[in-house]
């Protein structure tokens, strides 16, 4: 089960530049763990201490936003594409 994590240009500086990463995983949470394996620290910059995803974080798999889904627990299919990125506050 492959998918394909998409890094927004001001977060690459967690993955030393890299915008895309093939990944294996049944939900964020598993591909969060790989990118911990191959990144180590980004976890933290995109969580908080108890787990739970930054606010200032999005991710969205195929476009959904994982904050309306199951959080860190959303399955991802075969083939998905899960984009992380800071948020964006205005006013």
């Amino acid at each position: 089960m492959s998918q394909t994590v998409i890094i927004r240009k001001t977060l690459r500086r967690l993955t030393n530049g890299v915008e895309t990463i093939e990944v294996q995983g049944k939900t964020v949470n598993d591909i969060f763990d790989q990118l911990e394996e191959r990144f180590p620290g980004i976890r933290k910059k995109l969580c908080e201490r108890n787990g739970d995803l930054h606010r200032f974080i999005n991710v969205y798999v195929d476009g959904e936003d994982i904050r309306y889904l199951e959080s860190l627990q959303t399955n991802v299919k075969e083939r998905s594409k899960v984009s992380i990125g800071p948020g964006i506050a205005g006013g």
